[in-house]
């Protein structure tokens, strides 16, 4: 099975959510069994946030700059800030084995190649294992918590700065008929700023093809219908979308 790697992108919240949708729900049908990856910049300062939080909630933890891009992701998770992320999607098809892996599962497995890819760069890292314990719940089971800012706290499998605790990486799935879309940040401000992010994404990307068995290799940009491109943008940039819950 292949990886298709897309084109660097740069564009503004709800055309980077609508888009990274359409690569999971639209991709041409002769290439609809190849997973494809893209590394995506942001034209403004931008938050996102999971499908299922409440907006009153999200608009408590934003800085007040009403200059700020905010738009409700389709997948899950916490509040994203983006103003100085590595951001990246990841869509793996129905076909793949880690489709059919529970949730936790695919999250370990991404992270963990984001670890091996900053060790390899001399990076003092490590897979979060742990949680905290669910109390009298079942042996293994993990406290859920709640909505977060999602570099505030590490959940399990986040990829964490030995020295210092700090997260570094975290991201969010949504999995549908058509396969499974990870939508995934780094904090830069985590790493030291003379970090290199160029061979970063060479690193990740030979980790990831690697764990997922994939072959990779760069792929041009897909040729979305307009109409529907264009009417998926505007719905993520809609109040109604925004302030859905």
């Amino acid at each position: 099975m292949s990886l298709d790697l897309l084109p660097y992108r740069e564009a503004g919240a709800a055309e980077n959510m609508a888009t990274d949708f359409l690569l999971l729900k639209r991709y041409p049908h002769d290439r609809a069994d190849h997973a494809r990856f893209r590394h995506y910049g942001w034209y403004r300062p931008a938050f996102t946030f999971g499908y299922s939080q409440k907006i009153a909630y999200v608009r408590s933890q934003l800085p007040a700059d009403t200059t700020l891009e905010l738009c409700r992701r389709p997948t899950g998770g916490g509040v994203v800030d983006h103003r100085n992320d590595w951001t990246y999607a990841l869509v793996l098809p129905r076909a793949h084995p880690l489709y059919e892996q529970p949730a936790p599962q695919s999250y370990r497995v991404v992270h963990a190649a984001i670890t091996d890819a900053l060790l390899a760069l001399g990076q003092p890292v490590e897979l979060k294992e742990s949680c905290e314990p669910a109390g009298d719940a079942e042996e293994g089971a993990c406290i859920r918590s709640g909505p977060t800012v999602c570099f505030a706290r590490p959940e399990r499998y986040d990829v964490i700065h030995c020295e210092t605790g700090a997260k570094i990486a975290g991201a969010a799935q949504k999995r549908t008929k058509e396969g499974l879309l990870f939508q995934g940040s780094l904090a830069r401000s985590a790493l030291a700023a003379s970090f290199d992010w160029a061979a970063f994404e060479m690193t990740f990307i030979e980790k990831l093809a690697a764990t997922l068995a994939l072959d990779a290799s760069d792929a041009p940009w897909p040729d979305f219908p307009e109409h529907e491109a264009d009417g998926l943008r505007e719905q993520y940039a809609s109040v109604e979308w925004v302030e859905l819950r």
